[in-house]
């Protein structure tokens, strides 16, 4: 493993895996150097997969897998941060979850884009404190440290600066990237969104291919009880060799009333450094 360093003697622990593709060394050290700057009780642990590649992948299923389920069943590890997105948890979520002691119950599980697949299964799983938000990976985006400090400060300090601004005490919320939430459905990995606010946000999908996943997302969710859903940034859309007549707010809001879900505005969440701490299930005061 690649240690960080910390400078107090009661540090929190911060295990990082790749669950789906692989991250660069280089990054990992620009994420340890900003961490030991400005959150000193931070201690980050990156494990060795996460720099493993096996085609696509940061390692085989099982090798994500294993090293998953090591850091989560790790009792001196506080929190488990998912180093970046890609495609590739859906394949070892439900093998790594069947593997969980009592250890991984307590922990923080953070993380947004396909990582959504093991939150969803965490969550399903009634396993930690499950929270889509800012990954490692952030960092090699234009102002990435905003993200990363941001994740930071949930993890170690819990800040509710760091949450979402529009989160209400007294709600139930979840918050997923479409595609990857849309293909859980229907799967053992899918938690019970009964009565929650659910957030949606995605990244470089044609209007077209959005409009079909919410077709899909909404038609399973409709029997679900939701108590309404939000839509989060939409960004990087390609051109179509026509236009699609709407826009990705337009397409929300007409599959969430054919549905009668209500929908209920915009959140600040995607694949972007604003990108705030959604963290699954009821917010307390």
């Amino acid at each position: 493993m690649a240690q960080g360093t910390n400078s107090i003697s009661s540090p929190v622990r911060i295990g990082i895996c790749a669950p789906s593709t692989p991250f660069s060394r280089e990054a990992a050290d620009r994420v340890i150097a900003l961490a030991a700057q400005t959150h000193p009780q931070a201690e980050l642990i990156f494990d060795e997969q996460c720099f493993f590649v096996e085609g696509h992948f940061a390692g085989s299923d099982i090798q994500r897998t294993n090293s998953f389920v090591a850091l989560a069943n790790d009792r001196s590890i506080d929190a488990i941060w998912f180093a970046r997105g890609g495609y590739g948890a859906a394949r070892m979520a439900e093998a790594a979850i069947g593997q969980l002691d009592d250890n991984a119950k307590g922990k923080t599980y953070l993380g947004y884009s396909d990582a959504g697949n093991l939150l969803g299964a965490l969550y399903c799983a009634g396993i930690g404190e499950v929270a889509h938000g800012p990954m490692p990976c952030d960092i090699s985006k234009p102002k990435g440290e905003q993200a990363v400090g941001r994740a930071l400060d949930w993890i170690v300090h819990q800040q509710a600066s760091a949450l979402e601004p529009g989160l209400a005490a007294g709600n139930k919320y979840a918050a997923f990237n479409l595609m990857t939430l849309a293909m859980m459905t229907g799967t053992r990995l899918m938690p019970d969104l009964r009565d929650h606010i659910l957030m949606i946000e995605e990244i470089s999908e044609y209007l077209y291919a959005f409009d079909r996943a919410m077709f899909h997302l909404c038609h399973n969710l409709a029997a679900e009880g939701l108590a309404g859903i939000q839509l989060g940034n939409v960004s990087d859309i390609p051109e179509n060799d026509r236009p699609f007549g709407e826009d990705p707010e337009a397409i929300v809001k007409r599959w969430a009333e054919s549905n009668h879900i209500a929908y209920l505005g915009r959140s600040e969440i995607g694949h972007d450094v604003e990108n705030k701490i959604v963290p699954f299930g009821l917010l307390q005061p």
